[in-house]
């Protein structure tokens, strides 16, 4: 039952980290144009 009160706070920790994470993706515009991406795969030299 002790483990709890460690699991707790870095689990918190660790989410807010992930949520922190996509909103600087978004800002820096990583998911602007992805269509382009798979275009640019599928296109030929």
């Amino acid at each position: 039952m002790d483990i709890l009160y460690l699991l707790i706070p870095i689990s918190i920790v660790l989410v807010f980290a992930i949520i922190g994470l996509f909103w600087w993706a978004l800002q820096a515009g990583q998911f602007d144009n992805i269509e382009r991406e798979g275009d640019r795969i599928l296109g030929g030299d």
